[in-house]
């Protein structure tokens, strides 16, 4: 019997075979160049001069791709010495771990009662919940401005503070919500029987086994805080209160004036370690989110 005839009749040819890696392999890196181009972009155009980015569409000898003249730090430069980027920073880290704090005081009870002590009326509480983070911030942010002008906290850091878990809480309550349910009640009443109380039970075995579905609601949290803009931009009005979402258009977009360079290299230093954080806790994060989705 030779080789040929040894193999099982339903493995596929060998021609077939390596096509249909070739096709696994392209997809990857179509995914992958996806992914990657807007970092590069942004990286490219930080570094590149006044010239090589202000260039008309009719001189086709001018590659946007690449670097058609040296590289420069100058935009770096603008962005650090000319606008308080490193202000903005320290700002939007404090509003952003100040809002976790809250945020997971309040959602992670929350939506634990939802899950184990409600009953069939927690599933609906926590829909309602949701529907209150689809209320759009247009409607929202004037009656939040007569209550930031009556707690006299217009232009401070607390405004921020206070206005961001209005809308952190409610999405996230209902993802851990739907999280709590895929943790076996068993476990948690086997403790409760071994002498815990439930709320022994909950801090001691049901938290530990919830954290991808926490790790999720504070990486959502922190990158929703670093991008919102509506509400920023409403109570905040002084450069030295204001964070980076807010602080770099406002300071780097003059008139019809784009400063893309630094526009460009503050999204870079902002994005990159964002990205690597979600990179690096991946499977925890589509844990949580699929976990908190799937309900039943």
């Amino acid at each position: 019997m030779t080789h040929q005839d040894a193999r099982s009749p339903l493995a596929p040819p060998g021609g077939r075979h390596w096509l249909g890696r070739l096709l696994v392999y392209a997809a990857g890196l179509g995914f992958i160049a996806f992914a990657v181009f807007p970092f590069y972009w942004m990286l490219i155009t930080t570094l590149k001069q006044n010239r090589d980015l202000y260039v008309g569409a009719t001189d086709l000898s001018h590659n946007p791709w690449i670097f058609n003249s040296p590289p420069t730090l100058s935009h770096l430069a603008l962005l650090f010495e000319a606008t308080p980027y490193l202000l903005w920073l320290r700002n939007t880290a404090f509003v952003g771990l100040a809002v976790v704090v809250i945020t997971l005081l309040v959602a992670v009870p929350a939506a634990y009662a939802l899950a184990r002590l409600m009953g069939p009326w927690g599933q609906r509480l926590g829909i309602g919940f949701f529907l209150i983070y689809l209320v759009p911030p247009a409607l929202l942010f004037i009656p939040f401005a007569r209550l930031i002008s009556e707690l006299r906290l217009q232009d401070s850091l607390g405004a921020l503070i206070l206005i961001y878990p209005t809308f952190t809480i409610p999405f996230c309550t209902w993802l851990l919500a739907g999280f709590f349910p895929s943790i076996p009640r068993e476990i948690e009443e086997q403790a409760m029987i071994d002498g815990c109380s439930r709320l022994q039970a909950f801090a001691r075995v049901v938290l530990p086994l919830a954290a991808p579905g926490v790790l999720t609601l504070v990486i959502f949290t922190f990158t929703l805080v670093m991008q919102e803009f509506v509400y920023a931009l409403t109570f905040i009005s002084s450069v030295g209160n204001m964070t980076v979402s807010l602080g770099v258009p406002v300071t780097l977009v003059r008139g019809d004036v784009y400063y893309w360079g630094s526009l460009m290299a503050a999204c870079l230093i902002t994005s990159v370690p964002l990205a690597l954080l979600y990179n690096a806790f991946l499977d925890r994060f589509v844990a949580g989110l699929t976990a908190g989705a799937v309900r039943g």
